[in-house]
């Protein structure tokens, strides 16, 4: 062994225990899992436990919920089942103009081995599909048929829209899958016309591109279906004949009706077809588009006409039966709107008799002041001095006590004589009634002659206004010379707070308000009607084939093929105020102003309105006062209210704003939106911004012209703030002159380049709508003029 190395022995080292713990950290369970997540426990009950995580009662949970599935898809699809079912009612819809409805329906009778023969170009088309149990009610639509393609779409259960391999969908396409888009869809299922020109080795490259536009409007589409090939043609007759249809928003709670077959006699008109949607009441309403509302008169059966199933066994014809008549205590009348009584509330006044000297006289008549009575406030100033010169005398009358001896000469308090007095001779100076304190201490202002106040003043209103201040300030205007501000603009009013100053809504209401109807609690009321309507007793189920006896409708209802009707909900016939939430189409470049004619479609209606326009509050709520800023248009990229004149609404139903065209293209979809309110204590206040040019300026006080063009306005306006274009605020101390220039005072220094502004508000009222007619005249758009102020 080598001397002076030293080594441990091995049985000294020290090894010690692994840390163990009952409670692992978060850090050392997270890598322990290694990104396993643990299965989500089901509760069937607060009693479970870990058995029922068994694979036999897994098992049995996925077969209770496909057996509750097939249930529910059962009960939803019963009334299309069976020999007497309901059929499916399928609008076709071509998009462009080579392409015919008859060969599409053609085609899928064909996959049937069917025949469409008989199948018209526009109109009511039936077909058994046997293999699917079903029935197919087609309703063909011609092609740049608008308004016939929006109202097949509403009481639609599938939509087809047929595409062609040649031609390229034009603008009226465009507009009208917008409009459709917006309105509301029920599944849709898209189909390329059969083509013999059709080359099959572009079949592949012209299906994509096919899909690709229709996901642009409707995304959930996943296949484009070829009627070249008798598979594509089965499987789309597949999807329009097996499954629920899918729900739209705006009819739940609705029925509606496709009319086969329309008859009137002696002012009552017969429809007969298949009630769908929810049960029909004949204590309500009916709407057909174009024509207007309707009550129903009787409600009786119709079998559906087969020669077997027709006859009893006697050969005698079945009796229709009546199934449901209003009830005159509950029915609902076609009154949409007060009848306002404009001497109720009249307030006598005296008569000419009364007012002057004679018997029949109230009171005395106060006799007129004789001239040179009124006594006139004076200054004393030396004599010879002019105006101008006065104006520099401080007046201390105000300040000081001064007597006059018998002569008009000024003396002291101990009766001695001024002896500024005794060298002049002192004269009086009629002031100004209106004239305080701060005037006349101030100088009298100097007019410029006519020539130059005109060069200037059109100097200043040809200038080039910026685009942001355009943007900040879009409600600026000009006041006319040859009209007095205070008769221009005396309907309106200024406001130190346009979110909370206080503004009465029932305030000089316009006689239109009268006429309409207003809910206390419109949401509670909505409900109420609901209810009502699913307890309603003597009503008709859906599913069942009915003849709708209508009063007083004209007889050109009868001449229409395919007629749709609506039912209506309790009130929904009366007028109110409508607030819409739109927003403008990106894809409309025209102007769109307040008042404009427009078209709303909304619901089941289409009503011609002169809609006007106001900011949305954020979060849609009123505020403290519920006074919203008036829009003179409807911009791009902003949400506004839309507000106008019509019958109640319930629900979030969609609106669509559209603008008629004077040629057959199809109208300009505006804007689209939903339905906000009723409320009628919205108050819309149109803001006025009257701008001057501040003409000379000291520190924080300012001369200010062309904001004003005379005295008077300017005593008139005295009371309402200023605000400046850079954020100051402040206020009209003095007129100066006669052209309307005044002193004003601001909070800070001001600058020669900033612009003087004053806001005034008055409150604005839509137009009354009326229900609008394809074809009616005055519904065409027109040129929008310049809105009177």
């Amino acid at each position: 062994m080598v001397e002076g190395v030293h080594h441990h022995r091995p049985t000294l080292k020290q090894q010690n225990k692994p840390f163990k713990s009952k409670h692992a950290s978060k850090g050392s369970l997270k890598d322990a899992a290694k990104g396993r997540v643990a299965r989500e426990l089901l509760k069937s009950s607060p009693t479970s436990n870990a058995a029922a995580q068994a694979r036999s009662n897994r098992r049995n949970h996925a077969k209770q919920s496909q057996i509750k599935k097939r249930n529910s898809l059962i009960s939803s699809t019963r009334i299309f089942n069976g020999v007497d079912g309901a059929p499916r009612i399928v609008a076709v819809i071509p998009l462009t103009g080579d392409v015919s409805t008859r060969n599409v329906i053609a085609a899928l009778a064909e996959s049937l081995e069917l025949s469409a023969e008989d199948c018209p170009e526009d109109g009511i088309w039936k077909m058994r599909a046997d293999r699917f149990k079903t029935t197919l009610q087609f309703r063909n639509v011609a092609h740049r048929n608008f308004y016939a393609a929006l109202d097949a779409c509403k009481v639609a259960d599938y939509v087809v829209f047929a595409l062609s391999s040649a031609v390229e969908v034009d603008g009226w396409g465009d507009t009208l899958l917008r409009t459709l888009q917006a309105q509301g869809l029920p599944d849709v299922v898209t189909v390329v016309s059969p083509d013999a020109a059709m080359d099959p080795k572009a079949r592949s490259g012209i299906l994509k591109s096919l899909l690709s536009f229709i996901q642009y409007f409707i995304p959930n589409q996943s296949r484009v279906f070829d009627l070249h090939a008798a598979s594509d043609r089965l499987n789309a007759l597949r999807s329009l004949s097996e499954g629920k249809p899918g729900d739209v928003r705006w009819r739940d709670g609705r029925t509606w009706m496709l009319g086969e077959s329309t008859e009137w006699e002696e002012g009552s008109l017969r429809v007969t077809g298949v009630v769908r949607g929810t049960s029909l009441s004949a204590n309500r309403l009916v709407h057909i588009p174009n024509f207007g509302d309707y009550q129903i008169e009787k409600i009786l059966s119709c079998a559906i006409p087969r020669p077997l199933r027709a006859t009893t066994a006697q050969g005698m014809d079945v009796e229709p039966t009546i199934l449901a008549e209003p009830d005159p205590s509950s029915a609902d009348s076609l009154v949409s709107s007060n009848d306002p009584d404009d001497l109720a509330n009249e307030q006598t006044w005296p008569t000419e008799e009364e007012m002057n000297e004679g018997p029949d006289s109230i009171q005395p008549r106060i006799p007129d002041a004789e001239k040179g009575t009124t006594p006139k406030a004076v200054r004393r100033i030396p004599k010879g001095m002019s105006e101008y010169q006065a104006a520099w005398i401080i007046d201390e009358t105000d300040e000081e006590d001064v007597e006059e001896d018998a002569e008009g000469r000024e003396v002291d308090g101990e009766g001695e004589m001024d002896e500024d007095s005794e060298r002049e001779e002192m004269v009086d100076m009629p002031m100004d009634e209106e004239m305080d304190i701060d005037s006349r201490k101030s100088v009298v202002f100097q007019d410029l002659d006519n020539e130059e106040e005109e060069k200037q003043l059109e100097r200043w209103r040809n200038r080039k206004r910026e685009e942001e201040d355009d943007l900040a300030f879009p409600d600026e205007l000009d006041t006319p010379k040859d009209i007095p501000a205070k008769v221009r603009f005396q309907r309106f009013r200024g406001m130190r707070s346009f979110r909370t100053s206080p503004w009465d809504a029932y305030e000089n209401l316009p006689r239109d308000y009268a006429r309409i109807f207003q809910f206390e609690d419109f949401k509670r009321t909505e409900r109420g009607v609901r209810r009502r309507a699913e307890q309603e007793l003597g009503v008709v189920e859906p599913g069942v084939r009915v003849t709708l006896y209508l009063k007083d409708a004209p007889q050109a209802v009868a001449n229409v093929s395919s007629l749709t009707l609506f039912s209506l909900f309790q009130h929904e016939h009366k007028i109110t105020v409508l607030n819409l939430t739109v927003q403008r189409n990106t894809e409309y470049d025209g102007s769109v102003r307040s008042k404009d004619p427009l078209i709303l479609c909304v619901g089941p209606r289409r009503l011609a309105v002169n809609p006007i326009y106001s900011q949305h509050a954020r979060g849609g709520g009123k505020g403290a006062n519920n006074v919203h800023k008036f829009e003179r248009y409807l911009r791009h990229g902003t949400t506004n209210v839309a507000t106008t004149y019509g019958p109640v609404v319930y629900g979030r139903q969609p609106c669509v704003l559209l603008r008629e065209r004077s040629d057959q293209q199809a109208p300009h979809l505006v804007a689209m939106g939903s339905f906000l309110n009723p409320d009628t204590t919205r108050v819309i206040a149109k803001r006025t911004i009257l701008t001057g040019h501040p003409f000379k300026v000291h520190k924080k006080t300012a001369t200010v012209r062309y904001m004003f063009f005379n005295t008077d306005d300017v005593q008139y306006f005295k009371p309402i703030q200023l605000h400046t274009k850079h954020g100051r605020i402040g206020h009209i101390r003095e007129s100066l002159g006669t052209h309307g220039y005044f002193k004003a005072h601001f909070d800070g220094p001001i600058n020669q380049m900033d612009t003087v502004c004053m806001s005034l508000y008055k409150r604005v009222f839509p137009k009354w709508a009326s229900l609008w007619v394809e074809g009616q005249p005055g519904t065409q758009s027109l040129p929008s003029e310049i809105m009177e102020e």
